[in-house]
């Protein structure tokens, strides 16, 4: 069973890892293209990670995968914020219409 979680996890985590890379060279403009990389691969990377805790819970050690989790969830926010913001304030402008 535990073979099961690991490999269904590990999909799922390589589906969206692939769906962001492809969103990061489909995609037209930097903003669009820091959206697609920065939601989508991170739940690619919680999904591997996620396997990675359910194949290291036979050894009983979890510290390791929970730390990078947090470090992975707390980081790539942060990091996409502070892109868009470098962006704007060198005025890039975007591509995408505004809602009438």
């Amino acid at each position: 069973m535990l073979e099961i979680i690991t490999s269904v996890c590990l999909l799922i985590g390589a589906f969206f890892t692939v769906v962001g890379s492809i969103g990061l060279v489909r995609l037209p403009e930097f903003f669009m293209r820091l959206h697609a990389p920065t939601k989508a691969s991170t739940l690619g990377v919680g999904g591997i990670l996620l396997a990675s805790m359910a194949y290291a819970f036979k050894d009983g050690l979890l510290i390791h995968e929970l730390i990078i989790t947090l470090f992975v969830f707390l980081t790539a926010p942060v990091s996409a914020q502070l892109l868009s913001q470098a962006a704007l304030r060198l005025k890039l402008k975007s591509k995408a219409r505004l809602p009438e």
